[in-house]
């Protein structure tokens, strides 16, 4: 059976001190509850040496927000996968829109991070998703499928430790939200391509997260969805009483 999943990427924000704070005020809340799906927070590197030993394992997983495409050497400024699981991190969001508008990731760079992930025993939360032009022009399946190329030369074995999550790039931040049934579409799509890649058990096992403006007020109608198995959320990922609330959508 596929995993629920509400995944928090904090992004950049919060100081050490403010990030350790908001992990312990989370973990509080949970403390005397079991939630219906895996709770995972992705904060900056300089947070997760300091966060995962904070939190209780059993019922929070911790993860970065990137990782480097190279193992090890001389690439100032950069954070190597084996450094971001020695932080007893499990989890490494790799593909996010931002990366790569902003940084230039490409489908080739983005494979090397994922291979060096896995390596590393770290499971990568992946992210697709197009862009308002492209969703205009009604090209969002073949775009999501352009950037699967990433994870799609990876093993049946090894593909099946990976999280999808899919971004409509439009909705994030911008307060839009993707419908429900657009939510769903397109995730259906994306677990027939992994079908006709991998086989359908391995489809019907892989975790397909929302990362598009997830909120409380919309979280349990979003995954009410057959083919969304939780969220990747960011601005509500800040404040506990939002994130808890959105955690609580699968009770």
């Amino acid at each position: 059976m596929r995993k629920n999943i509400v995944a928090g990427n904090w992004k950049m924000n919060k100081t050490l001190q403010e990030g350790i704070a908001l992990a312990k005020e989370l973990n509080e809340v949970l403390a005397n509850e079991k939630p219906n799906c895996d709770v995972i927070i992705c904060t900056p590197f300089i947070h997760l040496a300091s966060v995962t030993p904070l939190v209780d394992p059993a019922k929070i997983a911790v993860g970065a927000e990137n990782c480097a495409d190279k193992e090890s050497g001389a690439y100032t400024g950069e954070v190597s996968a084996a450094m971001v699981a020695s932080t007893g991190a499990k989890y490494v969001i790799l593909g996010h829109s931002e990366r790569r508008a902003y940084y230039g990731e490409t489908v080739a760079i983005l494979e090397e991070k994922v291979k060096l992930a896995l390596a590393n025993g770290l499971a990568p939360i992946f992210c697709i998703g197009e862009v308002l032009e492209e969703r205009e022009a009604n090209k969002q399946n073949e775009v999501v499928a352009a950037q699967l190329a990433s994870v799609f030369s990876l093993s049946a074995e090894d593909f099946s430790k990976i999280v999808l999550a899919y971004e409509p790039v439009w909705a994030i931040g911008t307060g839009k939200t993707a419908s429900p049934a657009q939510a769903q579409e397109i995730h259906a799509y994306i677990r027939s391509l992994v079908a006709d890649k991998y086989g359908k058990e391995i489809a019907d096992n892989c975790s397909i997260l929302y990362g598009g403006s997830a909120k409380p007020s919309n979280a349990k109608e979003l995954f009410a969805n057959p083919d969304v198995d939780g969220g990747l959320i960011g601005g509500a990922a800040l404040k506990v009483a939002d994130f808890k609330g959105i955690i609580d959508a699968f009770n």
